[in-house]
């Protein structure tokens, strides 16, 4: 569990400075502390950490930079970056008042904690723990933290340990924590009501399934998730070359994040009737596996063109989508691992965002930069509709030319919804480590969407 430390006598005192306040501060030093600082060239930049050594050399007060404004803009969770110079040891804010975002860089201390030890029999190193500043709202954060850090696991897990089966298991352990419902739908009742996740997992030793969990009162306003859950993806008949494969465990990392954003919403008690929906399967070569040219029918009735069929998070979702819609919930948002033309157009870090409702795209963004979650909004593009119709299908799975990837896939989801519609392609993972967030499964969005859905669904 990733927790603040209680109160300690013996807490190292801790001095978290940015650029703009350092020599204001160090007129309140006696000279040996402002000399000892000149020495070592301290300039409060962003993640320079310094330590003043007792007698026995352990550390008597230590101090972080926290950077320019400029600096904290490029780069989140400067203090997280200080600490990790610090030794080991239990520290205390002495001016948090002095902390810009202070919520989030203590947030960013604890989630800097996170360490992915389920292969490792080995005793964990010591690690840097911070006393609660006052002024924070810690059950807040601490629930944040541990419900990223639970994503975070299930991303990281390899494919022989989270396929569809243990996806499903631990989503019934997270309504078990929360006294949610959970259903889970396989064999004939899917290959029946769910045919493109059928199509997509038929061709798996491990059987597919569409997970579905709901909380919250009956009469709250309907918040519906829907997180791709394809635990693994060779591309199917389409086969990924090895390069593009290797990463394949993370392709549920839509499904992680949908998880994590449940457990945040469950353990904060939002006001809201929550549902989220998990299509669970993977992506195999088999002689059942569908093939380039096959035509699916979805649920919704639309039937749909499989071109490619490395193209299948779009299909498990459509159904997923459709089931969501016929609720008519107040705001469905797909999670999904979807396009790497994402990634070609912003990255591994910014993930996009794509809604109709420019009301709800502003409190979105908002909500981004205030909680250091960064989005950027894409369109729904409907001069690109005519991408998506093939010739003898309603829809196509894989539009031709590879052009604009993100927004056609983006508008194929959006022809299964007809309530409002929030969609975000995430990457789920951090490719290098960075402050705050080691190499490894990431869940990006959640943050936001938490402040977002507060903003709009809980006033205070």
């Amino acid at each position: 569990m990733l927790r603040f430390a209680d109160a300690a006598a013996e807490a190292v005192p801790l001095h978290a400075l940015a650029a703009e306040t350092l020599e204001a501060w160090l007129e309140t030093r006696d000279p040996a502390e402002r000399e000892w600082l000149h020495t070592l060239d301290f300039r409060a930049k962003a993640g320079e950490a310094v330590v003043w050594p007792g007698p026995l050399g352990n550390p008597l007060d230590a101090v972080i930079g926290l950077g320019s404004e400029s600096e904290r803009r490029r780069e989140r969770f400067t203090l997280a970056a200080g600490a990790a110079k610090l030794p080991a040891g239990t520290y205390r804010l002495v001016e948090p008042e002095q902390v810009p975002s202070l919520e989030t860089e203590a947030l960013g201390w604890l989630l800097a904690g996170y360490r992915f030890d389920r292969y490792r029999d080995r005793d964990p190193a010591p690690g840097r723990s911070l006393v609660a500043p006052e002024g924070i709202d810690v059950p807040r954060i601490e629930a944040i933290a541990n419900a990223l850090a639970f994503g975070q696991d299930l991303i990281n897990t390899p494919a022989r340990d989270m396929g569809p089966e243990a996806l499903e298991a631990a989503a019934r352990e997270l309504a078990g924590t929360f006294g949610a419902e959970i259903r889970s739908v396989t064999g004939e009742a899917l290959a029946r009501d769910f045919p493109m996740i059928h199509a997509v997992g038929e061709s798996a030793s491990r059987p597919p399934r569409l997970i579905d969990l709901a909380w919250g009162e009956a009469d709250a306003p309907k918040v519906t998730l829907v997180g791709k859950g394809v635990c693994f993806d060779t591309g199917g008949l389409n086969i990924k070359p090895g390069n593009s494969m290797g990463l394949m465990k993370k392709d549920m990392g839509g499904a992680a994040t949908a998880l994590a954003l449940a457990r945040m919403v469950m353990a904060l008690g939002l006001p809201l009737r929550l549902r989220v929906l998990i299509p669970a399967v993977e992506n195999a070569i088999s002689a059942r596996a569908m093939r380039p040219g096959d035509i699916l029918r979805s649920r919704k009735g639309l039937t749909v063109e499989v071109n490619n069929t490395d193209a299948e998070g779009r299909l498990v979702l459509a159904d997923a989508l459709a089931l969501a819609d016929e609720e008519s919930p107040d705001l469905v948002i797909s999670l999904a691992t979807l396009t790497g033309a994402a990634r070609v157009a912003l990255g591994p870090d910014l993930p996009p965002f794509f809604t109709d409702d420019t009301e709800l795209a502003d409190t979105l963004a908002r909500s981004a930069e205030a909680v250091a979650d960064p989005l950027w909004r894409l369109p729904f593009w409907d001069p690109y509709e005519p991408e998506i119709e093939p010739d003898i299908a309603d829809l196509d799975n894989a539009p031709s030319g590879g052009m604009a990837g993100a927004i056609t896939a983006a508008l194929f989801l959006r022809r299964f919804v007809t309530a409002p519609y929030l969609h975000l392609d995430v990457y789920g993972w951090t490719p290098k480590p960075k402050p705050a967030r080691p190499k490894g499964g990431a869940i990006q969005a959640a943050r936001a969407i938490l402040t977002t859905l507060e903003a709009r669904f809980c006033p205070r």
